[in-house]
């Protein structure tokens, strides 16, 4: 994957040399072009101490994440547990992935991660996050190519 942005794939580069993470890895879907602004925006603004990498190239397997998982939703994988190295934590999705990587930023974004963990607003946010998830294609910045699943991308880009 290239980028204009400088640093950028250097950081997809580590990520994918390395099975289980020894700092957590946020996941998301490259090849879609609203996950890929939502993944800047965080890379600039949001202080966390995750990988923000396109699960294109990631090593699911070691990450504990299943193609189909990743294709879905974003993932939050936590760093190795203590005293288990070379095993990640247990992976998180959608709204649950998203609240990790703001509390894990601290500052104000940990308020906003613990507030979004709260029962009331996890209801709404879960349905809402699958709702945008499911429709990505046809927001600000989304293409087609953000609504098939990754199979359908690679027979389209093999013609």
């Amino acid at each position: 994957m290239t980028s204009a942005r400088p640093g950028h794939t250097a950081r997809v580069d580590e990520a994918s040399e390395y099975g289980p993470p020894n700092r957590p890895v946020f996941l998301y879907d490259g090849d879609c072009a609203f996950c890929t602004s939502c993944a800047r925006f965080i890379e600039r603004r949001i202080p966390t101490s995750a990988r923000v990498t396109p699960w294109q190239f990631a090593d699911l397997e070691a990450l504990g994440v299943t193609q189909a998982e990743a294709e879905a939703a974003v993932q939050w994988v936590p760093a190795d547990e203590p005293g288990q190295r070379g095993r990640p934590g247990q992976p998180v999705a959608g709204t649950a992935a998203i609240a990790r990587l703001l509390v894990d930023a601290g500052s104000y974004w940990r308020l906003l991660g613990r507030i979004l963990e709260l029962p009331p607003v996890r209801w709404i946010a879960g349905p809402v996050y699958r709702v945008v998830a499911r429709n990505r294609h046809r927001l600000p910045g989304g293409t087609a190519a953000c609504q098939l699943p990754q199979a359908e991308r690679e027979r389209i880009k093999a013609r």
